[in-house]
């Protein structure tokens, strides 16, 4: 499982390192500090930040699929 945070989306409200404060960390004011891959035991927290982030910023995956190869909009990168 793994998780993913569009920082040109987030504007540092922090709800996420409130609620998993084991994956997530706030550096200054507005840094968003997070671990990209994060354990079983881990999965509810990681779960109620993301549904707390009022900007959505945060996408959880919890395929173990590689993401090299595929571009932002989803389909296969040629090439």
């Amino acid at each position: 499982m793994r998780l993913v945070v569009d920082l040109n989306r987030c504007q540092g409200f922090a709800q996420c390192v409130f609620l998993a404060p084991d994956v997530f960390a706030l550096h200054g004011e507005e840094a968003l500090l997070f671990s990209p891959r994060f354990d079983e035991e881990q999965r509810d927290q990681v779960e109620k930040a993301a549904a707390a982030c009022p900007v959505q910023a945060i996408l959880v995956d919890y395929s173990d699929e590689p993401t090299r190869g595929v571009t932002r909009g989803g389909e296969p990168h040629v090439g």
